[in-house]
């Protein structure tokens, strides 16, 4: 295990820049925070350093992340300086990210995915992807415009749900559209002017949902690649849900559907 003591030590310096997303970018890797995300991470999953706190190193094992990868041990107050969290819990990794293989997500039988188009919240990213990940969703799609997949606050929201469902960034919802009609797999968009609702349709074969940006919605041109309009029954006062929420009650209409076959 490595002792490290300075801010101007060159790990402090690169946890400190992982921060942003252009050095995430630039170097392939994300940061994962806080001991239950870690313990999502997959065996097989790339992981280049952890770093702890001395608090966290004095009262835990560390035996199987030093197996696996590089240790870093800092001064609380010096791990503290490095995390995104108020209150970290004393434990950190540097992962690789991973490319999902598209062709294998349209391979699956009945493949069910989750389309966004610029969602730009990170709690509700976050959410969303945990939410699929709970379905069986076999692939997420992120329009241009969406907010970074890396993004501390998206990573924290998914409760590691990143390491088991697929999901991929700065897609062309055009090209997705075609590819979906190509595999015949029906692309259904959540719309305040659908005319049918999502209990209506056939989703134990394959199907595809989209859902918009958290305060405009779906733009024109992405309701027009749809080929079907549906609308969630509100019964109450609200005019709309909440982004998140609408694409659970969405993939919760596949889950029951499929549960009954």
């Amino acid at each position: 295990m490595k002792k490290i003591e300075s801010r101007d030590n060159k790990w402090v310096k690169r946890l400190n820049g992982l921060k942003i997303k252009k050095n995430r970018d630039k170097e392939g890797v994300f940061v994962a925070e806080g001991l239950r995300f870690i313990k999502e991470v997959p065996a097989d999953w790339a992981v280049e350093a952890y770093a702890v706190s001395e608090t966290f190193a004095a009262e835990n094992d560390l035996s199987r992340y030093e197996k696996k990868a590089e240790m870093l041990c800092l001064p609380d107050t010096l791990f503290a300086s490095v995390c995104d969290t108020e209150n970290p819990q004393g434990i950190l990794a540097v992962c690789k990210k991973l490319e999902w293989d598209e062709g294998a997500a349209f391979a699956k039988e009945h493949p069910f995915f989750l389309l966004a188009e610029e969602l730009n919240d990170p709690g509700n990213l976050g959410t969303v992807i945990r939410t699929a990940d709970a379905c069986g969703a076999d692939a997420v799609f992120l329009s241009k415009g969406s907010v970074d997949l890396y993004n501390p606050k998206v990573l924290r929201s998914t409760m590691g749900s990143l390491f088991h469902v697929p999901v991929f960034q700065n897609v062309d919802l055009n090209e997705i559209s075609k590819k979906l009609k190509a595999n015949d797999i029906p692309l259904y968009a959540a719309h305040l002017k659908g005319d049918r609702l999502p209990y209506d349709l056939n989703l134990k074969d394959s199907c595809a949902f989209i859902i918009g940006n958290e305060a405009r919605g779906l733009s024109e041109k992405a309701a027009d690649l749809c080929d079907q309009w549906v609308k969630i029954p509100m019964p109450g006062q609200a005019e709309s849900l909440n982004a998140s929420i609408a694409a659970g009650v969405l993939m919760y209409e596949v889950v029951r559907q499929r549960l009954e076959r």
